[in-house]
């Protein structure tokens, strides 16, 4: 098991204790106030919860597993689904306890208890689900997202990869025996490096899906699923999908009309610059902004009119100076430090380490200006994906 599915299923747990325990706590409390306080009778009122708070606590784990917490009305569905089945089945094994036939007039005294003994337990976990669980699932989470760790998604190209979409520079032949080495390469240099690699799900026919990341943008233990603004590469986001569920991370996404691509998205600190170009929408950054505001983000946005995505025209240095191209860059003043590259293809940096970047071999200016900063610089060759406006940034996902 992943150090990220273990925080999960400890979150998973540790919330469903606390439902089940709130969900057990005011019904009996409420039972125990309908019997004047009268102590005598909380053995019985015990007896008659006990059950329902176990098999709650058990539904409740294993829908957090499920994805329950993922978002916040899934949790509140989620949250009533746990409450109602926990207490028809907690009833149920009551009665088997107690010797009670099936009948149908204990079938209908379970469906009495609903509005009757069992309505404050129900309605107890109904709420404490989604509320007290919520809070408690994602702090946990948030805990685990400290630990330090070097996760980078990858995908293998498809076969169609000379389809793909081109739309600043004249297309070029592609060599796909060729392209199919270069990525090979970039995988072993992340692996080199102390990446672990995760390989997305390959789509042997979806031509861009190599520049995988566009599909999402991971920030700690969250990640956002894009909406691309190219409609042939929506079905790309599915398999992302799945490999970021099986690493354990919360999920976000970008929802209709909001369109925004990965490659628009640059973080430098906790300052988020999103590209507004061909690819990424107002309404996309709207959503993110959104999203990324309660975990302590700014989001800046940045007009893109020269190169197709953000990151196509800048990335950032570890120490968070902006580098980039100035003839596709709309406007430097933005940037808090910025400092011209002399060739296009040298404006993509992946950040290894605190002391390390990778870059592409095709800009070798560039790479002797980073160097003179201090920096080690792990070239790669990867001109088959430039002549698809493809960068070192567009072929994984980073997740720290």
């Amino acid at each position: 098991m992943t150090s990220s599915w273990a925080r999960r299923l400890v979150a998973s747990l540790v919330s469903a204790v606390a439902v089940a325990a709130i969900g057990l706590v005011a019904a009996t409390f409420v039972l125990l106030a309908a019997n004047q306080l009268n102590a005598g009778a909380l053995g019985s009122i015990t007896q008659y919860v006990v059950w329902n708070a176990l098999v709650a606590f058990v539904l409740a784990a294993v829908a957090t597993l499920l994805g329950g917490m993922e978002r916040r009305w899934i949790a509140v569905v989620a949250g009533i689904l746990v409450a109602l089945v926990s207490t028809a089945i907690g009833t149920i094994v009551l009665f088997s306890t107690l010797n009670v036939t099936l009948s149908g007039a204990a079938w209908g005294q379970i469906a009495q208890s609903f509005i009757g003994l069992n309505l404050p337990f129900w309605l107890a976990v109904a709420v404490a689900y989604p509320t007290a669980g919520f809070a408690v699932f994602n702090a946990l989470e948030a805990q685990g997202g400290a630990t330090a760790r070097k996760i980078a998604l990858v995908r293998i190209p498809a076969a169609n990869l000379a389809d793909g979409l081109v739309t600043h520079i004249e297309r070029e032949a592609v060599d796909n025996e060729l392209a199919d080495k270069q990525w090979d390469d970039y995988v072993a240099a992340l692996s080199a490096a102390g990446w672990q690699t995760v390989e997305v799900a390959s789509a042997d026919q979806l031509a861009d899906s190599v520049f995988v990341e566009d599909t999402a943008i991971a920030f700690g233990d969250i990640a956002v699923i894009s909406r691309p603004g190219a409609d042939s590469r929506r079905a790309e986001t599915v398999g992302t999908e799945a490999a970021l569920r099986a690493q354990g991370l919360r999920l976000e996404r970008i929802e209709e009309p909001g369109t925004l691509d990965g490659g628009d998205v640059l973080k430098v600190g906790d300052t988020v610059y999103v590209g507004r170009g061909g690819r990424t929408n107002a309404e996309g950054i709207r959503q993110l902004r959104a999203l990324l505001a309660p975990l302590g983000y700014t989001v800046v946005a940045v007009p893109v009119t020269k190169a197709l995505h953000l990151k196509t025209a800048v990335t950032a240095l570890p120490d968070g100076t902006v580098i980039g191209y100035e003839p596709i860059v709309d406007e430097p003043r933005i940037f808090e430090r910025f400092l011209p590259v002399p060739e296009a293809h040298g404006t993509a940096v992946v950040v290894l380490d605190d002391e390390t970047v990778l870059m592409s071999s095709s800009a070798p200016g560039s790479v002797a200006l980073v160097e003179d900063l201090g920096y080690t610089v792990v070239q790669v060759d990867i001109s088959e994906f430039e002549k698809l406006e493809g960068c070192v940034t567009c072929l994984s996902i980073r997740i720290r």
